[in-house]
């Protein structure tokens, strides 16, 4: 019954608009560094508005239809899957907005390409979710013989889409946000030319706390070493979503440890080092540590037992953009995060001690935007 209602969405599928996407997905990418967005996004002129619109008008369908070709080809029939058929028409409907749009001539075209992008960004806020149940409803078929090497092929597609899903973010939230009228100080759009990685570090930590705090009664302290002063250019929300999601583990494996001794939990330790070409900031935690058979598990998508926050009964619209914490994404995203600005995320564990996870992010701001 799926089969066939996913052959006839096919059939629906104009010729036409396959070819087109097909002529799209064969074009060249074009990566941008940190820095060039810093440095381009510093002036806003008009004149810089249209030119950077008139590149988003050539480089996102082509970043889209790559992204929509690979939704119809993947493996084990997770193609027919009603989650994945979803994903797949946001991405059809965002490559008819974006091709249908006319040339952009002048500011009142690049004032309605904007308004059409901010809105893509919008439909597109629940694809990491809805792309988790996807997998969900395959697992769920496969049954209990399913061998997970053989789902490498699954996990190696949802690296490359949910990287070049940051990058599409990105270059639409970066537009859209130099548009803004009153900048905070020392940003760019997106970027933070002065962010003190301290200062998020801090923030990222208060939040995890409340959630822990919020599940367990009770939180273990988190301690913070780095110069407070020190700065460097990146994107604050990134960063923020990275040392959330680590802290949180932390925090979570702590608890979990020490829920029924008498002993006082022993806080989660942040350090932040600012090298030459790295940032680095490593989150410590003494909370029993991963056997090392189960580290490679840790950055797959197959292997949470929690609860997708979209779950079979809730309505699959794109209703408010839900949160990373439930599913077990938090960790194999937070890796592409920091890879996305040449970064890297390792997780280094003892196992009856506790873990260390070792965010490095590039300081110098040059290198290219993966493009999968």
């Amino acid at each position: 019954m799926v089969v066939m209602a996913a052959k006839k969405a096919c059939e629906m599928l104009s010729k036409s608009m396959l070819v087109e996407v097909q002529r799209w997905g064969c074009m060249k990418q074009t990566g941008v560094s940190l820095r060039y967005m810093m440095e381009f996004g510093s002036i806003p002129t008009e004149r810089n508005l249209l030119i950077s619109a008139q590149f988003l008008h050539k480089e996102l369908p082509t970043r889209i239809a790559r992204r929509a070709i690979e939704l119809e080809t993947l493996p084990y029939g997770l193609s027919e899957k009603p989650a994945v058929l979803k994903v797949r028409d946001w991405y059809l409907d965002s490559f008819r907005d974006m091709v249908s749009f006319p040339e952009i001539k002048g500011t009142n075209d690049e004032k309605e390409f904007t308004q059409m992008i901010k809105a893509i960004k919008v439909r597109h806020n629940n694809v990491v979710p809805m792309m988790a149940l996807g997998v969900q409803q395959l697992k769920k078929g496969l049954g209990p013989k399913i061998v997970y090497e053989d789902l490498d092929e699954i996990h190696q597609f949802l690296d490359r889409f949910y990287m070049s899903r940051i990058g599409i973010r990105m270059l639409i939230g970066q537009h859209v946000e130099l548009h803004n009228p009153n900048p905070p100080p020392h940003c760019v759009g997106y970027i933070h030319t002065k962010m003190s990685p301290v200062e998020v570090a801090q923030n990222a930590s208060e939040d995890a706390r409340a959630i822990c705090l919020q599940e367990y009664g009770s939180a273990p302290a988190v301690n913070i070493y780095g110069d407070p002063n020190f700065t460097f250019p990146y994107v604050p929300t990134h960063l923020q979503l990275m040392v959330f999601e680590l802290v949180k583990n932390s925090l979570r494996a702590v608890q979990e440890r020490y829920m029924d001794s008498d002993k006082v939990s022993p806080p989660v330790r942040i350090i932040v080092a600012d090298g030459i070409e790295d940032v680095t900031i490593k989150v410590s935690d003494e909370g029993g540590g991963i056997a090392r058979s189960g580290l490679p598990k840790i950055f797959t998508y197959l292997y949470s037992t929690a609860k997708n926050p979209l779950d079979e009964d809730c309505d699959l619209g794109t209703g408010e953009a839900v949160t990373m914490a439930g599913y077990g994404y938090g960790l194999p995203i937070s890796r592409l995060y920091a890879r996305y600005f040449g970064g890297d995320l390792q997780i280094i564990s003892m196992e009856g001690y506790g873990t260390d996870a070792y965010l490095h992010l590039s300081r110098l701001g040059d290198s290219q935007e993966p493009l999968p």
